[in-house]
């Protein structure tokens, strides 16, 4: 008998929380304070633009005024403070999509359209895509398709494909809406509004770019259902697929009634008018979040919902974005800690002199890498926005490339890689419900998240030689 201890198992590296890791970097920006050089660039406002702009050539030290302790913990609350009207929008806009989803209107929807494709093979594909992908790009759709992946499924076996198509056709359509993101206000309205910008501007290049990562994305869907429709060897779930388990995984969605359809005509309604009222009156946060607002109740209303679970399904959505809303004040914190310690500006002009003499398009592209790098430790699209683009910002100035350059690099870097990283909730979700092994999924996509980084690095270069603002 062996008298050897057993030794014990080795732990699992495991991301820190997200909020564990911008406390971290609060703490840390708190210690630069005392270590880095103070200093500031002067700040004049555009008269034209209304912009706040840093004047190029003009960084100067000042005194130094490190950060205490307690100053530290302040920085929190003072954080949430400076981000109270982006904090409130996220969650007001998600309550009023908690409102229509409460309806039901969005599932019995997507799901008349999905069923109305069975047996029409060639459009299967490319019909679902779309249809997701305007979620995609409208609200930010993402946990809300899981509940379509078993459906998915179940077509995509009669089909003769697999579960990964199935799966794929359904999320990788909504990604490529998310990526495309013309009016997500989640995502590029929250990066726009910290940069300044006018409200989804620049819609018109994004929605050409969009075309393409959602045309990439049909191409390698179907292209990988018809290899497996041919070999079923082919499948990267060949030999350990579970048909029995994923049977298992339905769900009850309504029928498409009279309500449904007066719920779809008061959001195709309300989200005209946002554009209209954004385009036409410059709405900025305030006006948008009013315009969400009434939307949402009158959706309520027709949609047949009382009082009582109206405001109960608002409440309900509004909650569930606690964490990615919050976030943008913890985010807003480390910022205010390094404008405290007057050491944001040594921070931007180091890395200026550092990358100054480099071409545009690579500057660029090493925004949209470190984006997509941060995306695996920050994945709320709203947080991650609060974090980079009060750092971002001034960069794209001084290097005298346009802001709106700057939120497509942060827009591209945070969507390439949600459907990889394995700190998305979404993903995690989808691939549970599918029941694919997360390898399985990585060796399925990584060559379609390839592509689409392609086309971003492009789309980026182009924007840059032609300027989008």
């Amino acid at each position: 008998m062996s008298t050897h201890p057993l030794k014990p198992a080795k732990k699992r590296f495991s991301v820190p929380h997200t909020y564990a890791i911008l406390f971290i970097i609060i703490i840390l920006a708190a210690l630069a304070s005392y270590v880095l050089p103070a200093g500031e660039f002067d700040r004049v406002k555009d008269a034209a633009s209304g912009k706040t702009i840093v004047v190029n050539g003009s960084y100067h030290p000042v005194e130094s005024d490190p950060v205490s302790f307690f100053d530290m913990f302040k920085a929190i609350p003072e954080g949430m403070q400076k981000g109270a009207q982006i904090i409130f929008y996220i969650f007001i806009v998600s309550g009023v999509f908690g409102i229509i989803r409460q309806t039901g209107a969005i599932e019995a929807g997507i799901n008349k359209g999905v069923r109305h494709l069975e047996g029409r093979e060639k459009l299967l594909i490319p019909a679902s895509m779309f249809l997701f992908s305007i979620g995609g790009f409208t609200m930010g759709m993402a946990e809300e398709s899981i509940i379509f992946v078993p459906i998915g499924i179940a077509l995509a076996r009669a089909m003769g494909f697999d579960a990964v198509t199935g799966t794929a056709m359904i999320t990788m359509g909504a990604a490529a809406g998310f990526m495309g993101g013309m009016i997500n206000p989640f995502t590029v309205g929250v990066a726009q509004s910290l940069a300044q910008l006018p409200l989804f501007s620049g819609l018109i290049f994004r929605a050409v770019v969009y075309v393409f990562v959602l045309a990439f994305a049909i191409w390698y869907v179907m292209r990988y259902a018809y290899r497996v429709k041919a070999d079923p060897t082919k499948s990267v779930l060949y030999g350990v697929e579970n048909h029995a388990s994923q049977e298992q995984a339905t769900v009850d969605i309504p029928d498409l009634n009279t309500r449904h359809k007066l719920v779809f005509l008061v959001m195709v309604c309300g989200l005209a008018f946002n554009v209209y009222g954004v385009f036409k009156y410059e709405w900025f946060l305030t006006e948008l979040t009013a315009s969400f607002l009434i939307m949402g109740l009158v959706a309520g209303l027709v949609g047949g919902l009382s009082v009582n679970t109206l405001f109960d399904s608002f409440v309900a959505g509004a909650r569930a974005v606690t964490f990615g809303a919050l976030i943008v004040g913890f985010a807003r914190a480390i910022t205010v800690v390094l404008e405290d310690g007057k050491i944001i500006d040594t921070m931007i002009n180091s890395l200026t002199s550092s990358i100054g003499h480099l071409p545009d398009a690579v500057n660029v592209i090493a925004m949209f890498v470190i984006q997509a790098f941060l995306n695996l430790f920050i994945s709320s699209g709203s947080g991650q926005a609060a974090t980079t683009m009060p750092i971002m910002v001034p960069i794209a100035d001084l290097l005298g490339i346009q802001r709106q350059i700057a939120v497509l690099a942060f827009q591209y870097g945070d969507a390439v890689t949600n459907s990889i990283i394995p700190t998305s909730s979404a993903l995690m979700g989808y691939l549970a419900v599918a029941g694919i092994p997360y390898e399985k999924w990585v060796k399925f996509i990584w060559k379609l998240l390839a592509g689409w980084a392609v086309i971003a690095s492009i789309a980026l270069i182009v924007a840059v030689t032609i300027g989008v603002s």
